[in-house]
């Protein structure tokens, strides 16, 4: 299954590249899987792999379903992956909230996610830490906005194992300090 959930993943996201290295985006949902399986949640590797597919692809909800269920993922299983992909999908975009500002958006975000199940804030957490690092190489002055967005997420994140927490936690007081030296 794993082999076929990859390259279903690869396929949909096509040819997207991250913004600032322009490697392929898979190497960003691929990182947040293996680190997401390595924790130990519940379908990690799976949800971490399809975290972005419902915001960024073409791809819906039923696709995601019936692809995990081709591959020989049970039912009840695929549906419980799909529904925590759905959950770390982005609600407050422009294209649904368009009289809504950035700031507005991502506060309203941020209380959603907070209500989001455990194992869907842990997958989250290990896309912050990966997205963090590179935005603080690349860009410090989306930097100044973006950490306050995520520091608003994590208050909220009540379900994280401590480890998980400490290491998100660490994630942005380090790019705070990065952001205060430049």
């Amino acid at each position: 299954m794993r082999n076929k959930l990859i390259q279903f993943v690869k396929e949909q996201h096509g040819e997207q590249v991250r913004k600032y290295t322009g490697e392929p985006y898979f190497n960003h949902v691929y990182a947040v899987a293996v680190a997401a399986e390595k924790s130990g949640v519940k379908y990690g590797f799976e949800i971490g792999l399809c975290h972005d597919l419902l915001e960024d692809t073409g791809c819906d909800y039923d696709t995601l379903i019936n692809a995990l269920i081709e591959f020989g993922c049970f039912p009840p299983a695929a549906i419980w992956i799909a529904d925590r992909v759905k959950e770390l999908t982005d609600k407050f975009t422009t294209e649904a909230y368009p009289y809504l500002n950035r700031q507005l958006r991502k506060q309203c975000e941020a209380l959603r996610l907070h209500t989001i199940s455990r194992e869907a804030q842990i997958v989250k957490a290990f896309d912050l830490i990966d997205n963090t690092s590179s935005i603080i190489q690349h860009d410090k002055g989306f930097a100044q906005k973006y950490i306050p967005e995520k520091r608003a997420i994590l208050i909220g994140f009540k379900k994280l194992p401590v480890e998980i927490h400490s290491q998100v936690w660490n994630c942005l007081f380090e790019a705070e300090e990065q952001l205060e030296i430049a």
